[in-house]
């Protein structure tokens, strides 16, 4: 049985081929069951993000095309059209990639954590789909273990790397706990909508999104149990937020000196944090001149996320190690499953064997024969019986040059020879 995975993702492929072969959640059951029904493949985790689409498989033999042919299939695709972008890793190279990506080291931002859930959800779809069983489930509990390990014992998710994730860090390194501040957010953009992510994580008290179009305000802060507003209505706001973060495609400033002099009045000059992720830039430069104002810029974010990417990629190092170590293990144990079979006919063999001589043995006692004899009978019986194959098949190939057998059978029996 061969481990096989195959996909695309953010390097091998422009994010408009990866929007073609994404797969809906409600489509996964489907298309698992799909999958399985391939001519030699056993058992299937569709792993499917923005940023990567993952078919996890077990199969008898390494035949990649049926696989890669319904995959255009399923998502009405010409055949071929991805195969400038797919990438195939089987067996060991199977296993050291699900681990890598499940640990954040495939990742778009190295050591990004929420792989890991979402590699979570694939399996627990998979498992109520009935597409999983043991080498599968095997697989992805190794997986997760060996994930939470590199996180216990690395620092490969301690410091951010996105200017989002360093903007939230940041708001705590000065506030602490966020649970009473109110964050206002300028844009609604996919930076502002991490930003909002991540703040709605800490527990941040209230979220509030300011946006040109309010519709798109509304239904992002919705997400994360804030409210919409115009950008008309920010300086009524303004007095309230402990936290700034603005990020818009704006040319000109969204806010200016004097709207932050008034709103600092309302505040009764609490301290404001602001920060400005836009280029250009959001907030007026002269901001920052504000005694009771702390204002950051992206190129401030950058040199922090410069350094924590360095500290990252060490840890990624220390990562690789673990993994190349927890490769060997699974190995180890999926060789094993080699024996299964012929542990399983040996002991069948056994059993059968058994039978027969407690039945001669029941037969000898309903006959009358004292129960002592019985019993010396039937272990003498049961001994030969167990013994005679291997005698007879063990002189033979000993006689015919392979001493070999002999060693293994001293090695499987923990025999000595008699001196």
């Amino acid at each position: 049985m061969h481990l096989t995975v195959l996909g695309i993702n953010h390097t091998t492929a422009p994010v408009e081929v990866r929007g073609k072969v994404v797969f809906p959640p409600e489509q996964l059951d489907n298309a698992l069951t799909e999958l399985t029904a391939l001519e030699g493949v056993y058992e299937a985790v569709i792993l499917s993000t923005c940023n990567r689409t993952e078919l996890y498989c077990t199969q008898k033999d390494r035949e990649f095309d049926p696989i890669t042919d319904w995959l255009c299939q399923f998502h009405n695709l010409c055949q071929g059209s991805l195969n400038d972008h797919i990438y195939i890793h089987t067996d060991e190279a199977a296993v050291r990639h699900a681990l890598r990506v499940a640990a954040g080291l495939d990742s778009m931002i190295l050591g990004e954590p929420q792989i890991l859930g979402q590699m979570k959800a694939s399996y627990q779809i998979a498992l109520d789909a009935g597409s999983i069983h043991t080498l599968m489930n095997r697989l992805f509990q190794h997986t997760f273990s060996v994930a939470k390990q590199i996180r216990t014992d690395t620092a490969i998710g301690a410091s951010p790397v996105s200017v989002a994730f360093a903007a939230v860090r940041l708001a705590m390194q000065i506030f602490g706990s966020l649970e009473k501040q109110t964050a206002l957010l300028i844009g609604a953009g996919e930076t502002i909508e991490l930003t909002a992510r991540h703040l709605h994580e800490q527990g941040t008290g209230k979220i509030i999104i300011a946006n040109r179009t309010v519709e798109r305000a509304h239904d992002l802060a919705a997400h994360f149990d804030g409210y919409g507003i115009g950008l008309d209505e920010i300086s009524a706001h303004l007095p309230e937020a402990d936290i700034v973060i603005s990020s818009t495609g704006s040319t000109g400033s969204i806010l200016d000196r004097e709207t932050v002099v008034t709103a600092l009045k309302g505040r009764r000059h609490r301290p404001v944090f602001m920060v400005d992720l836009a280029v250009p830039p959001d907030i007026a430069a002269d901001v920052a001149e504000l005694d009771d104002v702390y204002l950051y810029n992206v190129d401030d974010l950058k040199l922090v996320i410069e350094e924590n990417l360095r500290s990252r990629q060490e840890a990624a190092k220390q990562a690789e190690e673990i993994i190349e170590v927890q490769v060997t293990h699974f190995s180890t144990w999926t060789q094993s499953l080699e024996a299964v079979p012929t542990l399983r006919a040996y002991r069948e063999h056994a059993q059968a064997l058994g039978k027969e001589v407690l039945d001669k043995a029941n037969q000898q006692l309903d006959k009358g024969t004292p129960p002592k004899e019985v019993v010396e009978t039937l272990t003498r019986n049961l001994i030969n019986k167990l013994t005679h194959d291997p005698s007879v098949n063990l002189r033979s190939a000993v006689a015919g040059g392979n001493t070999g057998l002999l060693d293994a059978v001293r090695t499987l029996f923990h025999i000595k020879d008699k001196k």
